[in-house]
């Protein structure tokens, strides 16, 4: 484990998110794998008037991927997609940019600066909003096969 990478703001908000929660009244329950690394995140959310009303996760996976689930879990509730797409958008480009100039929807991303060092992480970042965003979606536009279908 790098230092430079976990450090105690992130191991912190990692251990905030290691317990799973899920929501038995869902909308939706969505999983997603990252076949490179093996984190997995499962999401569940309500979506009402198109905000997110409640939102569970199970994470296994690393550290960084525990923090950003934890992090959106304590930022989604009353968002819409798009401002939850905003964020993931506004993430990447803070990592990217190794630039502190970057607005942040959710101020607290910043705690992912050391991220920047390891720009092959971000994947780990990113999952949970993949999940969350996904999640949306399908509520949205259910798969064919699905509950809520054609």
């Amino acid at each position: 484990m790098s230092l430079a990478l976990y450090q105690k703001e992130i191991l912190n908000l990692a251990a905030a998110g290691e317990k799973p929660l899920v929501l038995a009244d869902a909308d939706i329950s969505v999983r997603v794998d990252n076949p490179l690394c093996g984190d997995r995140v499962t999401i569940d959310i309500t979506l009402t008037d198109d905000r997110i009303t409640g939102i569970g996760h199970k994470v296994q996976g690393c550290a960084l991927c525990q923090a950003s689930a934890a992090l959106i879990a304590a930022e989604v509730v009353g968002a819409t997609g798009s401002e939850i797409s905003a964020a993931s958008e506004q993430l990447t480009k803070f990592i990217a940019d190794e630039d502190d100039a970057v607005e942040l929807s959710w101020p607290k991303m910043a705690v992912f600066a050391p991220v920047r060092e390891f720009k092959n992480r971000l994947e780990c970042l990113k999952l949970p909003f993949t999940a969350v965003l996904r999640a949306i979606s399908n509520v949205k536009n259910p798969p064919a096969g699905e509950p809520g279908s054609d």
